[in-house]
This record gives structure tokens, C-alpha cells and sequence, in this order.
């Protein structure tokens, strides 16, 4: 070896640091330098094989159930009124009577909303028209013939019950009032006049001249009518409400477009400049809150000092409890509290000044990313577009399960030859063929309604809709988790592959993204899929006990109570912790290639290395992201105020005129946090990705011609780090 051969090696070795942060520990070794990883790997397998394929075959599942649902569901169904007998109007039995009339609907109206949901508890039939008349039956005075509404197989005519037994048996209606169709229920007209008309109930009912008698035939009087059907002109007035917003919505519909667009202008142009904002964001907060707090400390000792000798006294009273406190006490307790706090945020700022130095400067170069890959901006619309049509899948499928116990089209009579033996008999063979499908729907139209392999096949259908509700349900989790796991992934191989470019951006290769989504789909679906798997059976976990306590809410059983609340806890903080370490497992994914256990694991064990880091870029970046979106949807919301209404002269002629200017500005605002989440989790994850890359950096690398440091020049500064070249290198440079 020549002289200059060593001078070239001393050189190197002097230059090399061993950040203490990460050395070995029980985490696991640093990171060993690689001489052929220079980013995102593009010579890689595919991962989590068996994850995958069980994903696509639970999505032949969902397809079967989504199959057998719009086969034999109709959501059309869930709208009609069903009758006392559980049958649906205007449909099997009751065709031609698609209204549903209220025995007495006065009883219902005094169950309050209740009654939207629980059901009128009173006799209820299928019409074929609504009254057109008020009418109270009096069993002395009316004859049968005047009993027009009445069960289904009872002819009040030729029923040998007297008049009074057909009204106590409630056989037949006592009473109906005059009324319209609404949504298939028979509405009495006067409660629609309190719409149309602007009349209170009480002169509705008042002005309608009408009268009701309860089951025992007792006369309920006007103010008990008006406040029981009170709740039905609460529905319609709903109902009025809501058609007046859609017409707000479709007058305002392209300045609410145009009000989202400013926003996402808004949202982008703030993100670029938070390269230059962020660092005065921090330490203004930072010292502000310092501020604040040393202020509180000195008044409220100053106040101390001043009042020591005295005995002023504070009295607060909470209802029946009173309370007298020493103000110089009071102002001496605020001002340990204070002192307490300032004295531990002095510390904590001592402490962790370098590392907030670093969470900074690790924003201003996500701020940059971002800058450089423009095309970043709109991947979080595919994704979550593709989630709205994941729950709307799901919403829809689930609809028509629903529907599917209500068909009542299938009936063993009109197949007697069939599903009958000659001697008259059934043949449960092919009766069960064919209900294997829709499991004995027809049961409702034959005498099979008795039999107990009729109830057999009525249990296997409920249990089939319970089941594939569930499964339909788990499957939406597990796709929108996958969906959002793709999102990620396909940004962290764009950041990473951003962050292990030297010279920038010269050598970041072209189309990152098109590149990064299409190492997703061919090599890791099995490891989206893994990942998304584990949060989809923790939420159904929270499902199932979100379903256990509101069933034991009622109860007497505290103990019970008292564990349900700690496990919905846990699980929460592990569905938390889980999707947190998701994200840089998938980081890792993208970067090395490697399965999704394995990234895991080296994802936990570099952050466990760098805890005290994690922690603070972690905290950082969520308050800047909060702030930003703060900033964002004020800026939405303000702006579409002063416009809708009417505050911007110059704009005025084209402020519309609404019933609510209140709907379209509450759009637009809800709207732009949309807008502002979608961009800043780009943001975020690009902090989060560039934050992963540089612990490896700091690992992997010392900052030797060899092994130079791909972090920017920043934060080099702030770690004290250099990329040096050796002697003959800087000569011959």
C-alpha cells in the first residue's frame, strides 16, 4: 500500500461517527451498509403468496353473496308498509293494496319518534285506498255494513261477532280520519294542511272537525289528537326541510364546485409553502406557550404576594353545593401549577431541541418532495374514490340482503304437481331443492307454515342473511383497509425513491409513482392484503363489542359493563397501534421488497432504536398537519360565508337566493377538510417515508466517499455529519 494509499484510509477512519442513538441494543443491530442498495429495489419476489390468494377467494365470496343478494333481494321492498300479518302491501296476498291504514293512529302518534322505530304496536291492514272520509264507529248506532276496514278473512257483514265485539276484538278499525298517501302510509289530510297551509296542529285539528276513540271505546279529546299526530307533522316538517335543502344544493351546486376548487388551490399552495413556514410554526407555538405559561407564573405569584396578608375569599356555588376559597391560596396553587408546567416544558425544549431541529427540517424536505413530484397530489383521489365505492358496495349489498326475507313471490300452490305427491302430500325432496336458494320464503302462502321443517328452512334463512351480512361487513373492512394500504405503499416507494437519489433531482428516476404502483400490484398484493387483514378483524372485534354493550345498556350488571368499556379501550388503542405500524411496514415494502412480517419487524426495531425521534417528528408533523387543515377549512369557510351571504359587493350579482345560505356553505366546509385530508396525508406521508429513510441512512451510512450520507444538507448540519472526500479526491477534484 503507497503513501498515499494510507494517508487516503487514515483519512476515512477519522472521519467516521457512531451516532450513539444507534448502537446495539436489545432492538436489534443497526443497519448494515449495502454497496447495492441505492433505493427502492426493483429486483424483488412477490410476498405473502397464501395472503393473497385467500384474498382473492374471499372476493369470490363477497361476489357469491353479492350474487345471491341482488338475486333475491329488492330494496324496493324495504320501502313498502307491511301489515299485522308481516305481509308486505301491494304485493303477494295484498296485490292491489299497496297503502297501509292505522287501526288507531292516534295510539302510535303517543309513542313519540319511537314510533319511526319501533313500530305501531296497533292493528294495521292493507288498503287499496286511503279514507276519504272521518268516520267514528258506535257500535249502537252504525251498522256492520259501515265497517269497512277490517282483518283480512273478517267480513264484518257476515261475522257472527256483534258490532262491539268486532270493535273490542279489534277485528275492525274504530275510527279513520280523511286521509293521503304518504310514502304508502295513509296520513290524515289535516296533519299535511299544518304543511301546506302554516296552521298549528291544534287549529288543524280544530278546523278538520274529527273525533277517535281509544281501544276500550273512550273519546280521546282535540289537544290529545293534536300532540299525539304532533309527531307526524315533526316527520313531514323533516321531510319539507330536506326537499328545500336539495333544492339549495341543486341552485348552488357549480359555486359549491367552484368553492372546493379555491380550497384544493388553497391546500396546495400552502403545502409548498410550508418549506419556508414550518420552522417559524414550531417555535413560535413553542414560545408562545412558554410565554403564556411564565406570564401565568409571575401574575399569579405577583397576585400572591399582594393579597397574602388579607382574607378575600372566592364563593362558587354548584346547585346545592357551596364552596368558600382563600383567593391569596388560590392565586399560590395557580402559581405552582404554572411554574410546575413552564419548569417541565424548559427541559423537555433543552432536552429535545436537536430533535426538534431535525422534525422540522424534515418537513421542509417533505414540503420538497411533494414540490418535486407534483403528480403526488391527486394519487390520495383514487384511493379514496375507490373507498366510496367500497362502502357503497357494501351499503348496497346490504340493502338488498336485507330485502331478501321479505320476497313473498315464491308459492308451493302454483307448483303443486311439483312439490305434491299424487295422494296430495308433499314432496319435501324437491321442496327442499328449492329453497335452497331463497330457504322456504313460500312457507308464509302454504299450509307449510306449521311444520316444523318449514320453520327448519325459515331458521337456515335468517341465518344465512345474519351470516353473509357479517361476511359482507368484514369484507368491507378488509377492502377499504387494502385500499388505503395501496394508497400508502404506492406514495412510500415515490418518497423513498426520492430520499436515495444523490443528487436531486437529477437522479430520481422517472414516472416514481407509475413505477411504485406497479411493483405494488405485481409483487405485494399479498402483503397489502396480510396487513389489511389484521385491522379488518380488530375492527370486527370493536364491532362485536360495540353490539354486546348496547345490549347490556339497561342492565344491572356493572362488572360486565366495566369490562366491555376496558376491552372496547384496548382494542382501540390496538387498532391505533396496528395501523401505525402498518404504515411503515409498507414503507419498508416499497423500499426493500421484503414481506410484510419481516418489514414489521424491522420497521418496529429501527423505531424502537430512535423512540425519542419517533416520538417527536411524530407530534410535530401532527400539529403542523393539524394547523395546516385548521388553516385551510377556515379559509373554505370563511370565504363561502362572505360570499353566500352577500358580503362581497363586487360578487353580489351572483349570490343566489336560498332557503338555507347555511347548506351551502356547510358543504363547502365539510368538503374542504375532505380536500385538506386528502392532501396533507400525501404530506404526512412523505414525512413519515423520508423519516424512515434517513434512520436507515444514519445507519447504513457514515459519510465516507463509500458510504455517503443521502440526507440533505440541513440535516446534516444539525446532526454535526458531513459527506467528506478523501484527500486524492479532493486533489484531483
Amino acid at each position: 500500500m503507497g503513501k498515499k494509499e494510507k494517508r487516503d484510509q487514515r483519512y476515512r477512519e477519522s472521519m467516521k461517527e457512531t451516532d450513539p442513538e444507534v448502537e446495539d441494543s436489545k432492538y436489534g443491530k443497526p443497519l448494515a451498509y449495502d454497496k447495492n442498495f441505492k433505493g427502492p429495489i426493483k429486483d424483488r419476489s412477490c410476498t405473502d403468496i397464501i395472503c393473497c390468494l385467500l384474498f382473492l377467494i374471499f372476493i369470490v365470496g363477497l361476489v357469491v353473496v353479492a350474487y345471491f343478494a341482488f338475486q333475491y333481494g329488492d330494496p324496493r321492498l324495504l320501502v313498502y308498509p307491511v301489515n299485522s300479518n308481516n305481509e308486505i302491501c301491494g304485493y303477494g296476498k295484498q296485490l292491489g293494496k299497496p297503502y297501509l291504514l292505522f287501526f288507531d293512529l292516534v295510539a302510535c302518534g303517543r309513542m313519540g319518534v319511537g314510533v319511526f322505530v319501533k313500530g305501531c304496536p296497533t292493528p294495521q291492514i292493507c288498503v287499496s285506498a286511503c279514507p276519504t272520509e272521518n268516520k267514528v264507529l258506535i257500535p249502537t248506532v252504525d251498522a256492520k255494513s259501515d265497517f269497512k276496514y277490517c282483518k283480512d278473512g273478517v267480513d264484518a257483514t257476515t261475522s257472527s261477532k256483534s258490532e262491539d265485539a268486532l270493535l273490542s276484538d279489534e277485528d275492525c278499525a274504530r275510527y279513520w280520519f280523511k286521509s293521503k298517501p304518504l310514502i304508502n302510509r295513509c296520513v290524515p289530510s289535516f296533519v299535511i294542511d299544518v304543511l301546506e297551509k302554516g296552521k298549528d296542529m291544534a287549529t288543524a285539528v280544530a278546523d278538520a272537525d274529527v273525533n277517535a276513540t281509544d281501544a276500550s271505546g273512550g273519546s280521546y279529546g282535540d289537544s290529545i289528537i293534536g300532540d299525539s299526530l304532533g309527531v307526524y307533522g315533526t316527520f313531514l316538517k323533516a321531510k319539507e326541510y330536506g326537499e328545500k335543502i336539495i333544492e339549495d344544493v341543486w341552485t348552488a351546486w357549480w359555486m359549491i364546485l367552484i368553492g372546493l376548487f379555491l380550497a384544493m388551490v388553497f391546500a396546495l399552495i400552502w403545502i409548498i409553502i410550508m418549506r419556508w413556514i414550518a420552522g417559524f410554526m414550531v417555535w413560535f407555538t413553542i414560545f408562545a406557550f412558554l410565554g403564556l405559561f411564565g406570564f401565568s407564573t409571575a401574575w399569579t405569584l405577583y397576585q400572591y404576594y399582594e393579597l397574602k396578608d388579607t382574607s378575600d375569599s372566592f364563593h362558587i356555588q354548584f346547585s346545592v353545593i357551596q364552596m368558600t376559597m382563600s383567593k391569596p391560596k388560590l392565586f399560590l396553587a395557580f402559581g405552582i401549577i404554572s411554574g410546575v408546567i413552564l419548569v417541565i416544558a424548559l427541559l423537555i425544549l433543552l432536552i429535545l431541541c436537536s430533535r426538534i431541529r431535525i422534525a422540522i427540517s424534515l418537513i421542509k424536505e417533505g414540503s420538497r418532495a411533494v414540490g418535486t413530484m407534483m403528480f403526488t397530489l391527486i394519487c390520495p383521489i383514487f384511493p379514496f374514490a375507490l373507498q366510496i365505492v367500497v362502502v357503497g358496495f357494501w351499503l348496497t349489498v346490504a340493502v338488498f340482503l336485507a330485502s331478501t326475507g321479505r320476497n313473498q313471490s315464491f308459492d308451493f300452490n302454483n307448483n303443486s304437481s311439483e312439490y305434491r305427491y299424487p295422494n296430495g302430500s308433499y314432496n319435501y325432496e324437491n321442496i327442499q331443492k328449492a329453497t335452497s336458494a331463497f330457504f322456504g320464503k313460500a312457507c308464509d302462502n302454504t299450509s307449510l307454515s306449521s311444520s316444523e321443517f318449514c320453520t327448519f328452512l325459515k331458521n337456515q334463512e335468517e341465518n344465512f342473511v345474519i351470516y353473509s351480512q357479517i361476511f359482507n361487513l368484514f369484507m368491507m373492512f378488509w377492502l377499504v383497509n387494502f385500499v388505503v394500504a395501496l394508497g400508502q405503499m404506492t406514495l412510500a416507494g415515490a418518497f423513498a425513491s426520492y430520499y436515495w437519489a444523490f443528487e436531486k433531482p437529477r437522479d430520481i428516476p422517472a414516472f416514481p409513482i407509475l413505477s411504485s404502483l406497479w411493483r405494488c400490484f405485481r409483487y405485494h398484493l399479498g402483503s397489502m392484503a396480510f396487513g389489511s387483514l389484521i385491522i379488518a378483524i380488530v375492527q370486527m372485534i370493536r364491532v362485536l363489542l360495540e353490539y354486546v354493550d348496547a345490549k347490556l345498556k339497561g342492565k344491572e350488571n356493572p362488572v360486565a359493563k366495566f369490562f366491555i368499556k376496558c376491552l372496547k379501550c384496548c382494542f382501540w388503542c390496538l387498532e391505533k397501534f396496528l395501523k401505525f405500524l402498518n404504515k411503515n411496514a409498507y414503507i419498508l415494502i416499497a423500499a426493500h421488497g421484503k414481506n410484510f412480517c419481516t418489514s414489521a419487524k424491522n420497521a418496529f426495531m429501527l423505531i424502537m432504536r430512535n423512540i425519542v425521534r419517533v416520538v417527536v417528528i411524530d407530534k410535530v408533523t401532527d400539529f403542523l398537519l393539524f394547523i395546516s387543515k385548521l388553516v385551510v377549512v377556515a379559509f373554505a369557510a370563511a370565504t363561502s360565508y362572505f360570499f353566500f351571504d352577500g358580503r362581497i359587493d363586487f360578487l353580489s350579482s351572483f349570490t343566489p337566493s336560498l332557503n338555507f345560505y347555511v347548506v351551502p356553505i356547510v358543504l363547502v366546509t365539510l368538503g374542504s377538510y375532505v380536500i385538506a385530508s386528502c392532501f396533507f396525508s400525501v404530506y404526512e406521508m412523505a414525512v413519515d417515508t423520508l423519516f424512515l429513510c434517513f434512520l436507515e441512512d444514519l445507519e447504513r451510512n457514515d459519510g465516507s466517499p463509500e458510504k455517503p450520507y443521502y440526507m440533505s444538507k440541513d440535516l446534516r448540519k444539525i446532526l454535526g455529519k458531513k459527506n467528506v472526500m478523501a484527500p486524492s479526491e479532493k486533489k484531483e477534484f
